[in-house]
């Protein structure tokens, strides 16, 4: 969950915020179907990083606005965050603004749900600037309709996600303890993979798609498996449209595997990969490797599974 530090006093009873809105990866990610509203049915496990963004909160007036240090994100109605204040305002009725800064460091199109984990951060900062008037199944609920992916930002740690995302429940705690900790290397070429475009590429291609039964039985065997490591349960539907349209994604995710001998995967839609490190391995050739392959433009980031 996002974490929220107080900042300063502002009068007497409100008070500024700056709340950690973590990236995520996607460990499993099984895209079952497409649905009669257009959305897809999924089942993934997403897991919190201890990278992320943070954003900052304080009241004003009966509006909202938002200020982002990254170019390109919009700072008007549409951006997540805002979308976030007016569902936060619908859901406890509270008619207070608030101004919103976002110090960026995940980059957009990258499937690591920088926007909604923004978004999420927005909403706890916001109730609890509010005196909580909404309860964690209200904050949900707010949540899903803001993003798919939004409510998953609400929990402690790794979760199961079904429906279009916004069915979110924790990780059996067993299989959790397997992933907590588990060091990460992140890493995004300098382009992005728009998320829709990326979804109506599976569409195309509906034998792709897997049965819904199958990703269950997957999910169950390695959550039930006391020794599976996280590396056992990588999977991703979404890499083969990326990985057609983006023959660089697959090219060094073979080499990472290959030349070092560790699990790597790409996240949600893309274009971010990851590969999971051993505790006392050295990250440096690898993020050498990346550089080499993909330029100076690429991120590379060593973090942890929250």
């Amino acid at each position: 969950m996002a974490r929220c530090e107080f900042l300063g006093r502002i009068g007497a009873d409100l008070s500024a915020l700056a709340v950690t809105a973590p990236a995520k990866i996607n460990l499993f990610l099984a895209v079952t179907g497409r649905r009669a509203d257009g959305f897809h049915d999924l089942l993934s496990v997403a897991a919190p990083l201890a990278w992320g963004d943070t954003v900052s909160v304080e009241p004003a007036g009966g509006s909202f606005s938002v200020a982002c240090d990254y170019p390109g994100v919009p700072t008007d109605g549409g951006n997540l965050v805002i979308k976030a204040a007016a569902a936060f305002a619908e859901a406890s009725g509270s008619r207070a603004g608030a101004r919103f800064s976002i110090a960026k460091r995940v980059p957009p199109g990258a499937g690591l749900g920088g926007a909604s984990s923004d978004a999420a951060s927005a909403l706890m900062a916001l109730n609890a600037l509010a005196g909580r008037p909404l309860d964690d199944a209200a904050l949900s609920r707010a949540a899903s309709g803001v993003g798919s992916d939004c409510a998953l930002f609400l929990s402690k740690g790794p979760v199961v996600m079904r429906g279009r995302g916004e069915r979110v429940e924790a990780l059996p705690a067993a299989a959790a303890a397997r992933l907590r900790g588990r060091r990460v290397l992140v890493f995004k070429p300098g382009f992005s993979i728009p998320t829709p475009w990326a979804y109506r590429r599976l569409a195309e291609s509906p034998g792709d798609y897997m049965p819904a039964p199958e990703a269950e039985a997957r999910l169950a065997s390695w959550e039930e498996a006391p020794s599976a490591d996280a590396g056992d349960l990588l999977f991703n539907s979404m890499e083969r449209p990326a990985f057609a349209k983006f023959p660089a994604l697959p090219l060094l995710l073979g080499a990472v595997r290959e030349r070092f001998g560790i699990a790597a995967g790409m996240s949600g839609s893309g274009s971010a990969c990851f590969a999971l490190l051993r505790e006392d391995s050295d990250a440096a050739p690898v993020s050498a490797a990346i550089i080499e392959a993909w330029g100076p433009s690429a991120l590379v980031v060593d973090t942890r599974i929250a």
